[in-house]
């Protein structure tokens, strides 16, 4: 072994080094770390060697990361010293991954073994020069340079920094929201619930709130989601019998009468429906996400997840007071979303106020009103008895950090086929508890009006 010897990342192929490559752009905080170990000759291809030293050269030149667009501008302006077959390979290198959705298989996979393989390249030059000093028992020198080199690649991320992520707080946040297939609900969520996002039914027993998750598993189906459910109080056959309703439209006693046209109406259904089922409290939120690591590692990619529901989980931590466990267990569901990046759906129990009430709102919640800090949305179904022989209910938007909350809808509530539907005000209903949406965009402009006036 000499200092001759040319390490590479050839062995890992093509498409490792690209989405490493990839991933240096993308990911400030991976490239600060890597830069202190990396030498671009580990890259095989020419036009991956070029793309990453002009990241390189602006950053330690302008000492912020380039942004797409400043890279865009970088790769068109400066590439004249390469050849013409290498800067078209650059660029359109770029151009592929500017195209994608950004996102990046096995990008932990790929940042792992690059890290180590590039600390194990500085690790051998430490100890290679260490062999030179050996001869003349610099041994303090010697400690000095292996420590050193220990110390390159190590995490370094400090958190956001303000000026050297600058560019990273104008670019446009994808939220890639699913529907919640009531057009009312989604212009107020700003199309429906979005990834990392946590959503909450609250309603009081025998109302419908496992069927309000349903119609919201049905709708994230039907635009080729794939749905994960968890049931822990129904078998997952009667909640699999209720998507066929919500989607067929066939009465749920109809069931096996029309079981041939009810095949013939799912099959093409793009999405795909995991039913799991857990006894009531026999589940925490980990034992969710290993359930969900799993199914990642089977290449499942999951849009949404929908827990049926949050209060029957079993919480990771013990503690002295259930409301402090429920509490746990809604923040464990919001980091769930978070790391899965998926929008996740949970239902929560009313207390005895919520019985009777005409219009639920959050100060009926049962047992832990803390836990509705953590959800981004939760809207309430009330049912009185004259309701359900009608088959209708009143539906409360209670929170909304995309928009207006504080509104009140009538609804079509058939929970004997899974029909539920928020109406329209021409349709009889929507009432506004606070502000409508229109309301509240008029007073928002006019809130503003000097400062956008002044900014102009």
């Amino acid at each position: 072994m000499t200092l001759n010897d040319k390490a590479s990342l050839s062995k890992y192929g093509k498409d490792f080094q690209e989405k490493l490559c990839q991933l240096v752009l993308q990911d400030r905080t991976f490239c600060d770390q890597i830069m202190e170990v990396f030498d671009i000759e580990f890259l095989e291809l020419k036009y991956l060697r070029v793309f990453v030293k002009k990241i390189f050269e602006y950053k330690e030149e302008f000492s912020v990361h380039p942004s797409f667009e400043t890279m865009a501008t970088l790769l068109r302006s400066s590439l004249i010293e390469e050849n013409h077959a290498v800067q078209i390979q650059t660029r359109d290198f770029f151009a592929r991954i500017y195209k994608s959705d950004m996102s990046v298989d096995g990008e932990d996979f790929i940042k792992k073994t690059s890290l180590d393989f590039c600390k194990k390249q500085k690790l051998k030059e430490a100890m290679l020069k260490s062999v030179k000093l050996l001869q003349n028992s610099s041994f303090d020198e010697i400690a000095s340079v292996i420590n050193d080199a220990l110390k390159l690649g190590i995490d370094n991320d400090f958190g956001y920094d303000y000026l050297k992520d600058f560019e990273e707080r104008f670019k446009i946040k994808t939220r890639n929201p699913v529907t919640t297939g009531w057009p009312l609900i989604d212009e107020l969520c700003l199309d429906g619930l979005g990834q990392a996002e946590l959503g909450v039914v609250i309603a009081p027993t025998g109302v419908g709130k496992s069927m309000a998750l349903v119609h919201l598993g049905a709708q994230a189906l039907l635009q080729g989601k794939n749905v994960v459910h968890y049931t822990l109080e129904l078998a997952s056959t009667v909640i699999a019998s209720r998507y066929d309703s919500c989607v067929t439209k066939v009465p749920l006693k109809d069931l096996h009468a029309f079981k041939d046209n009810i095949y013939e109406k799912v099959k093409d259904i793009k999405g795909r429906l995991i039913v799991k089922e857990y006894a009531t409290k026999s589940a925490s939120p980990m034992t969710l996400k290993n359930h969900l690591e799993k199914l990642r590692q089977r290449n499942i990619n999951v849009d949404m997840v929908i827990v049926d529901y949050g209060d029957l989980l079993r919480p990771s931590i013990i503690r002295k007071e259930k409301r402090h466990e429920l509490e746990t267990i809604y923040e464990d569901l919001r980091a769930m979303a978070h790391e899965f990046q998926c929008p996740v759906w949970t239902a929560s129990q009313t207390n005895r106020s919520g019985l009777n009430a005409d219009v639920i709102t959050m100060e009926s919640i049962s047992e832990a009103f803390n836990k509705c800090f953590v959800a981004d949305f939760i809207f309430t179904i009330s049912r009185t008895i004259n309701d359900k022989k009608n088959n209708s209910g009143t539906m409360f938007i209670a929170k909304n950090r995309n928009g207006p909350d504080g509104i009140q809808y009538s609804m079509i509530m058939d929970t004997s086929r899974v029909l539920l539907q928020v109406l329209d005000k021409k349709e009889e209903g929507a009432t506004s508890i606070v502000k409508n949406a229109k309301e509240q965009s008029d007073l928002l402009k006019e809130k503003y009006k000097k400062f956008i006036e002044g900014a102009r």
